[in-house]
């Protein structure tokens, strides 16, 4: 076995908005999943935020198992939003390794995405998406991964960390898609629910994929 495979631990990517929102349970929730994952070994990967619920994460991990537990993927266009950088060169960053884990900038947001689930992937079970509350890019990228769990891009689960609620619409919408015909009833639970720190890793571990989802084959290069 070799040194790499000693140290290969489950990967959580966590997508979350940059805000902390209004109340502070889900400030709260984020340093719950935090805790969550540093008592199960796994690791964080997320979009290398420093504020709101991303930094909220991304600090209480670090503080609890090391900044070598935290990679955080940027584009280089949003650095300048997160710490002071050299104008002069886009791809600088003074985003500290000690607080918020190892930051690397990407020229862009599909690059972003890739690497994230591809680190996601190679850290086997264990580890899968979840999302923590957020906004449009919080709910474009959970879209988007449940989408390649339906195609059989990947096979990893997706949970909604339903924090006080805030996910209720989108898990209705599921509900009437499947209604509508829209969704088959046999891909509804590619897409689980969870309502506190506990169960999102419970379920990270239990999570049966869907027996609906596409048999299709995908160059993985």
């Amino acid at each position: 076995m070799t040194s790499s495979d000693e140290t290969k631990a489950p990967v959580l990517c966590v997508f979350c908005g940059a805000s902390g929102g209004n109340s502070s349970v889900h400030l709260a929730a984020a340093r719950a999943l935090a805790r969550e994952m540093h008592r199960n070994g796994i690791k964080l990967v997320y979009g290398g935020g420093t504020v709101g619920l991303m930094g909220e994460v991304a600090r209480t991990l670090v503080s609890l198992s090391g900044p070598s537990a935290v990679h955080g993927i940027i584009p280089a266009p949003l650095v300048k939003f997160e710490q002071a950088h050299d104008s002069d060169d886009p791809n600088s960053h003074n985003i500290d390794e000690k607080i918020y884990g190892k930051t690397t900038v990407v020229k862009d947001m599909h690059t972003r995405k890739g690497m994230m689930a591809r680190e996601v992937i190679d850290g086997g079970p264990g580890g899968g998406f979840v999302a923590l509350s957020g906004g449009y890019g919080t709910l474009e990228e959970l879209m988007e991964v449940t989408t390649w769990n339906q195609l059989g891009i990947h096979s990893m689960p997706v949970v909604v960390f339903n924090v006080d609620g805030y996910w209720n619409g989108l898990i209705q919408w599921v509900k009437n898609a499947v209604s509508a015909g829209f969704i088959a009833q046999s891909n509804a639970g590619i897409l689980v629910e969870a309502l506190d720190a506990q169960e999102v890793v419970a379920s990270l571990k239990e999570y049966k994929n869907a027996p609906g989802r596409f048999n299709l084959t995908w160059d993985q290069n």
